[in-house]
């Protein structure tokens, strides 16, 4: 069961790297430089709950919604693959950064839901769940990685199990802190979700492979925040994305049009702490061969 978990979270990671990552291709193509005026988006990103610590912090997702008023053009005289350059330099090199929404799993063919907030430190605190069964807890802070599954979540991810073995697993884990040494092969996985430098170094590589063409999009908002819509067509694929007009144009929201790969991602929390704080009370040891809590 824990290695189906590790391997759920990597890919969720790899995903949303991916999304972050549509900045880079961008270097070439045809603009569209017309104005833009105000527009709705109907695609919102799923809000990620929990009851416990770790996503206390971590409340509501961002949406597209449509401006009361139409916001003053920006980005005046940039092309799409200019505004798309500032958007890949501001975001990689953010501190700490929160992604809420929507990305598909290839291995199950799913839909994982993910909150989370990392930093450059590695520190991460949030939820993840796959196909709405259930919802596992992360944390990660120091050396240390906490874990905590619902038992919703433990009994979809061992569907195929034998019944005995599910039921111990649940018994046992069941809405209670886990911890392991995040350096362990257990954990490697799993840690990695958490390593943001990874995550924007992925993005700033790029794919020069395949050269998307970006056009500019229209003046719109993104929960409340100032935004512009820029278009990046790859093939008969059209992707989305919200770049931030007010402050450092950070990417917003990314909404793929990928009909083999679709969801959608807003980021958010740019350089704010992440609450990534070790869960108090009772924790499991699952580094402790004995199964002894601490």
């Amino acid at each position: 069961m824990r290695r189906r978990a590790r391997r759920t979270a990597l890919t969720a990671l790899l995903l949303t790297a991916g999304a972050t990552a549509c900045l880079t291709g961008c270097q070439s193509g045809q603009d569209d430089t017309s104005s833009g005026d105000t527009t709705r988006s109907t695609a919102s990103a799923e809000s990620a709950t929990s009851d416990e610590p770790a996503s206390a912090s971590l409340s509501a997702a961002a949406s597209p919604s449509a401006a009361a008023s139409t916001p003053k053009e920006p980005f005046t005289g940039l092309t799409g693959a200019q505004i798309s350059e500032r958007a890949l330099k501001a975001t990689t090199e953010a501190r700490s950064l929160r992604m809420t929404g929507t990305v598909p799993d290839e291995e199950s063919g799913g839909t994982i839901k993910i909150d989370i907030a990392l930093d450059r430190r590695g520190d991460c605190a949030g939820t993840m769940g796959m196909n709405g069964q259930g919802e596992a807890e992360l944390i990660k802070t120091g050396d240390t990685l906490y874990l905590k599954y619902d038992e919703r979540f433990l009994r979809a991810q061992s569907k195929g199990e034998p019944q005995a073995d599910t039921e111990a697993l649940v018994s046992l884990l069941a809405g209670r802190w886990t911890k392991m040494s995040a350096g362990g092969a257990d954990a490697k996985e799993m840690a990695g979700f958490c390593d943001l430098d990874k995550l924007l170094e992925d993005a700033g590589d790029g794919n020069d492979d395949t050269p998307t063409t970006v056009t500019r999009g229209k003046a719109t908002t993104v929960d409340g925040t100032p935004a512009f819509t820029l278009h990046e067509t790859d093939g008969s694929e059209r992707n989305t994305v919200y770049v931030a007009t007010e402050g450092k144009p950070y990417l917003l929201r990314f909404e793929s049009g990928s009909k083999q790969e679709p969801g959608a991602l807003s980021f958010t929390g740019y350089d704010e702490p992440v609450p990534a704080e070790p869960p108090s009370g009772d924790v499991l040891d699952l580094d402790g061969l004995d199964g002894t809590s601490t």
